[in-house]
């Protein structure tokens, strides 16, 4: 049942309210209008951002966390959200290891340029 408001779901986020309706209008969360208009959010939806909040942190775009989030489907079951977190975690440390590759680079006294 969609009966989460969007202060409630930036409560329980911890973002703010714009960032509910940035998320919503990239597809990232979804919302039905009531009859007054107002967004109702489910109860997947502070979940949700916050691994939004996560993903972007790890270095994803907008459209790739669309995409993962996309994998879930509305009523996402424990299971999917420990394979989202091992998705997460794995792209965490496949993107550390190349930024430790490229400091190494940089540290390795080579010239990365003739000029």
């Amino acid at each position: 049942m969609a009966s989460f408001t969007v202060g409630d779901v930036a409560r329980d986020s911890g973002v703010s309210s714009s960032a509910v309706r940035f998320y919503e209008a990239r597809g990232l969360i979804t919302a039905i209008r009531t009859s007054g208009n107002q967004r109702r959010f489910d109860d997947h939806a502070a979940c949700r951002v916050r691994v939004a909040q996560v993903a972007q942190r790890i270095g994803l775009s907008i459209n790739e966390i669309a995409t993962l989030l996309g994998t879930l489907g509305p009523s996402p079951t424990f299971d999917d959200w420990k394979r989202l977190h091992t998705e997460l975690t794995t792209e965490a440390h496949r993107r550390i290891a190349e930024l430790h590759q490229t400091l190494d680079d940089i540290s390795s006294h080579r010239k990365l340029c003739e000029l």
